[in-house]
């Protein structure tokens, strides 16, 4: 038996690809570190698949197949932590433009425990047995990889898993799982309102159709949906992220572009909420006398993560014995969004994808019950937060624990 990688060594590569992030289907460098590794453990390792995924099979004999999974992407922000590891990287955006990067949602985390899973799993292979499918995935931020992976053959090529196993850092306390049963992440929906006015001088409003108050009038209605749309019993944000409209403060402009987000758990409130946003978006151009309809663009969508039941009362008895009782909390449904479901519903595989606390436990020392709890991680800066910044430990010793818990627990030995 090799023993798994120690602490030090996690932490060297965390930080590592803490300083080296890189934005949706452009994970070369972590590409390449993590196919390195893979192969100097002896796992049969393919490159590029959905464009920068990695995949790594380890066959250890008979018995089923379990698919543990990592996305690599990173986010444009600047970094504002100070760390001495923070992030200076840029590169171009979306549009192709010059912006900050950072692993801001943690997928340096994801990544560096998988890998130390992977050495764990490889080092004691008496302990299981099956294959493990590790599955480092590109691009989740944009809704796109665990697609990308699945169209270009994923389970053609490397076999159908029994499982789809993962996890996801958070501002739960670090040695803390969060697993949810049944409806787990949102539904998510990102939308772009382009309105067209007519432009023209600052001080001749009358000769034109201003889109930046066009604009300003619909962010207002539409944050009346959820408060006034939405039945008290269910759960739906809607997010204006983004409002943009000219260059100059004497100009008038032409267009205003809005980006929206929309997070659901249920099909019916969605199609309401969508039918909304079309109703009150060319109602407003309407009443503005908007010289054009309105463009409302679907950008990206992310299906919801439903977990099942019993695949989490069986991992969950799996993180008892493995890790220590009392250590599992159920933190609610969760109004984020992943795209991990579209690799279990694809393989017709329960999914068991739980949240990693990475939150100093110094900072919950206080806190009496899972409430409490609750109301430190909210004062905390959160995922997608240019502050977020995870303790290195325990969070990546339990996050490697927990992986190769739930792999074991579905490849278990032969007695």
């Amino acid at each position: 038996m090799t023993a798994g990688p120690t602490a030090d060594e996690l932490g060297t590569v965390y930080r590592d690809l803490h300083a080296h992030p890189e934005l949706a289907f452009r994970e070369t460098r972590t590409a390449g570190i993590v196919a390195d590794r893979l192969r100097s453990l002896g796992y049969e390792t393919v490159t590029g698949v959905g464009g920068t995924g990695v995949v790594g099979l380890l066959r250890n004999g008979e018995g089923p197949t379990a698919l543990l999974r990592a996305d690599m992407d990173a986010l444009p922000v600047r970094e504002r932590t100070g760390l001495p590891y923070a992030s200076t990287a840029r590169g171009p955006g979306a549009d192709g433009t010059d912006v900050p990067l950072m692993h801001a949602c943690g997928h340096d985390v994801h990544v560096t425990c998988l890998l130390g899973a992977a050495a764990e799993l490889a080092g004691d292979r008496s302990a299981w047995r099956g294959t493990a499918m590790l599955v480092f995935q590109p691009a989740e931020e944009v809704g796109g990889g665990a697609r990308a992976l699945v169209d270009d053959g994923l389970y053609d090529r490397f076999g159908t898993p029994s499982v789809v196993l993962g996890q996801h850092v958070s501002p739960l306390p670090a040695g803390f799982l969060g697993l949810r049963r049944g409806p787990a992440f949102a539904t998510s929906d990102t939308l772009r309102v382009v309105l067209h006015g007519r432009g023209g001088h600052g001080s001749r409003p009358e000769a034109t159709v201003d889109p930046v108050l066009m604009a300003a009038a619909t962010v207002l209605r539409l944050q009346g949906i959820v408060s006034r749309e939405v039945a008290g019993t269910s759960t739906a944000v809607l997010t204006v992220g983004s409002m943009s409209a000219g260059t100059a403060a004497n100009v008038i402009p032409d267009r205003a572009e809005l980006l929206l987000n929309v997070r659901t758990f249920e099909t019916g409130v969605r199609e309401g909420i969508m039918s909304a946003i079309e109703r009150i978006v060319r109602a407003e151009a309407a009443a503005s006398g908007a010289p054009r309809d309105p463009e409302i663009t679907n950008l990206e969508s992310f299906p919801a993560v439903s977990n099942d039941p019993e695949a989490c009362a069986r991992t969950e008895r799996g993180f008892a014995a493995d890790l220590g009782a009392g250590l599992v909390v159920d933190p609610g449904p969760a109004t984020g969004s992943e795209d991990v479901g579209i690799l279990a519903t694809t393989a017709g595989a329960p999914c068991v994808y739980w949240l990693l606390g990475g939150a100093d436990p110094a900072l919950f020392a206080a806190a009496k019950d899972f409430a409490a709890l609750e109301q430190v991680a909210r004062g905390l800066p959160s995922n997608h937060s240019p502050h977020f910044a995870p303790v290195v430990e325990p969070t990546l010793t339990t996050g490697v624990r927990a992986l190769v818990s739930a792999a074991r627990t579905w490849m278990p030995a032969v007695s």
